[in-house]
Parts: C-alpha cells; sequence; structure tokens
C-alpha cells in the first residue's frame, strides 16, 4: 500500500516543483521588464546630464591647461592655477565679497521666510493673498529685479532718494551705490526681497508634514510658543530645513545677474563676486580680454570651493537632519 502512495506524491511534488518554477521565471521577467523600462525612461535624462554637464566639464578641465582666446590655443599645464593662486589677489578678494554677501542675506532670509511660512500656515484672513504676493518676486527675472533696485536707489533720480528728500528725513542725496557696504546691502536687499517667497514655499510645505496632534498636546499642557517652536516645530522640520538652506546658501554663493544688472562690480570692484569675475574672463566683458583657458582654471577652482563648502555644511548639520 505504501509502495503505491508514492508515485501521486511523487506526481504531486512534481507538480508543486514545475508551478515554483514557473513562477520564479515569470517574477524574473516582470523584473527584467520593469528594469528595461526603468532604464528607457532614465535614459533621457542620463543623456542630457552627458551631453549638458559631463561633458562641459570635461572641456573645462581640458582648457584650463590652456591659454585659449578663442581662435588659438597653447599648452601651459598648471600655470593658470599657478597665476590664480600667486598672483591673481582680485579673484580671492571676489570669493571673499560673495561669502560676505551669500551668508549676510541669508541671515535676514531664512529667519524671514520661516516666520513668514509659519504666520500664513494658520488660518488667518487673507493668507492666499499674501503667499500670491510674496511668490510673485521669485518669478521676476533677476537681471530685471537688478536693474530696477538700481532705479529705485539711484544717487540723484532715484526715488528712494526723492522720496526721503520730499520728507525731510535726509537734506542730500545718498549715493547707495557709492560705498562697497551700502551697496553691498543694497544688493542683498534685492536678492532678499526675490528668494524669500521661495523659500517660505518650501518651509510651508515642511510645515504641513507635522501632526497636528502634537500641537494639539503642547496646548492642553500649557507650553509657551517659543517652547513650541523649538521643541516641536524646528526639530519635526530638521531634515527639509537643511536642504532649503543648503539650495540657498549654494545660490548665493552663484549669484551673478543681480550684480552685472545692478553695480557691475562697482564701485572699483568692491562689489565684484567671483561668478561675475569669472564671467568677465570667458567673455572679455568690462575691458577684460577673453581669457577662456585661465576663466576655466578659475571655474574649476571655484567649483571646488562649492563642494567643500556643501560637504562641510552637510557635515556640521548631521544632527539638525536627525
Amino acid at each position: 500500500m505504501q509502495s503505491g502512495r508514492n508515485p501521486a506524491r511523487r506526481g504531486l511534488s512534481g507538480h508543486g516543483t514545475m508551478r515554483k518554477k514557473r513562477s520564479k521565471y515569470s517574477s524574473l521577467e516582470h523584473s527584467r521588464k520593469d528594469t528595461i523600462q526603468a532604464m528607457v525612461m532614465a535614459a533621457p535624462s542620463l543623456l542630457g546630464f552627458l551631453i549638458l554637464v559631463y561633458f562641459p566639464i570635461l572641456y573645462i578641465l581640458r582648457f584650463a591647461m590652456y591659454s585659449y582666446n578663442g581662435y588659438e590655443s597653447i599648452f601651459v599645464g598648471l600655470e593658470n592655477f599657478i597665476r590664480l593662486f600667486a598672483r591673481d589677489r582680485d579673484y580671492w578678494r571676489s570669493l571673499g565679497t560673495t561669502f560676505i554677501l551669500a551668508f549676510g542675506k541669508l541671515a535676514v532670509e531664512i529667519p524671514l521666510a520661516l516666520f513668514l511660512a509659519i504666520l500664513l500656515s494658520k488660518k488667518i484672513f487673507g493668507a492666499g493673498f499674501f503667499r500670491v504676493m510674496l511668490f510673485l518676486p521669485a518669478i521676476i527675472s533677476t537681471a530685471i529685479v537688478g536693474l530696477v533696485f538700481s532705479l529705485m536707489f539711484g544717487a540723484y533720480d532715484g526715488i528712494v532718494n526723492v522720496l526721503l528728500k520730499d520728507l525731510h528725513l535726509i537734506g542730500e542725496h545718498i549715493n547707495w551705490f557709492g560705498n562697497k557696504w551700502t551697496a553691498l546691502v543694497m544688493l542683498g536687499s534685492a536678492s532678499v526681497w526675490q528668494n524669500t517667497g521661495v523659500n517660505m514655499i518650501f518651509f510651508m510645505v515642511a510645515l504641513q508634514q507635522i501632526p497636528n496632534e502634537l500641537y494639539e498636546c503642547a496646548a492642553l499642557d500649557g507650553i509657551p510658543p517659543l517652547k513650541v517652536f523649538w521643541n516641536i516645530t524646528l526639530p519635526m522640520i530638521g531634515k527639509m530645513f537643511q536642504i532649503i538652506l543648503l539650495m540657498a546658501i549654494i545660490g548665493s554663493l552663484k549669484v551673478a545677474d543681480l550684480v552685472l544688472a545692478s553695480t557691475n562690480g562697482q564701485p572699483g570692484g568692491a562689489t565684484e563676486v567671483v561668478m561675475t569675475y569669472v564671467f568677465k574672463y570667458f567673455f572679455g566683458y568690462s575691458g577684460r580680454s577673453i581669457q577662456i583657458g585661465y576663466a576655466s582654471s578659475m571655474s574649476v577652482v571655484t567649483g571646488v570651493i562649492l563642494a567643500c563648502v556643501s560637504v562641510i555644511y552637510l557635515k556640521t548639520t548631521k544632527k539638525i537632519a536627525d
């Protein structure tokens, strides 16, 4: 009897094995199809990255080793980098100005954006209107913003000077762009006005992810608003806060068109930032001769500096994200 049951059992086990093999083959087939589909969908982005990012970086690295003016190129090795580090003080001065402008305006922009985000996240009358109004400057061209601010704060016929003089708040017109520090304040003000709305929207998105139950419990316990902000709001948006601040830092360090459209580095190069300095050597702007090779070496060094700033920032703010 026992020997008669074995063939049936073997048959059943054989069918089970076949089903497992078919199921495994089917899952592998689906996995392969999903992989091919993902590769096809990602191909345009990867191709665009190779053409628009990877190849230009390789060309910049190549040009950095040449003295190239757009017509003829001469291999000079590391001479461009030696000139940059040993003889070009203006580059490092412009880099210092860039950091002063970037971190000075971010000290105002980020807290202001967070404050407005918290305020407009509440159910108050006209919140939607103010969100739109604060975001509108972000859709205006940065060059237009620079031009408008340069006209508003013009030394003689600027509307700000005219208004202050009509109100008898000043006796003489103020040359807002005639001094390095007042000019940097004007540039920072224009950048804050344009970018605060974008950061405000980012913070509002982060605030919407916080469960309302946390605030309800805090209200029942009678916790003051300031403690609620430090112990609930800020830790809960820590990861988003880190990303927003990183994007703001990188964007501020890459500022160029705002300066070109308003001060063009004046007075006497005092408001020259690193991107405008490199730009002028690339295209022979403001009386400079075209030196693509030297501008490429400055681009490489600037890119390395920005990468170092990003890495240091991510390392030092790791606790905020956690």
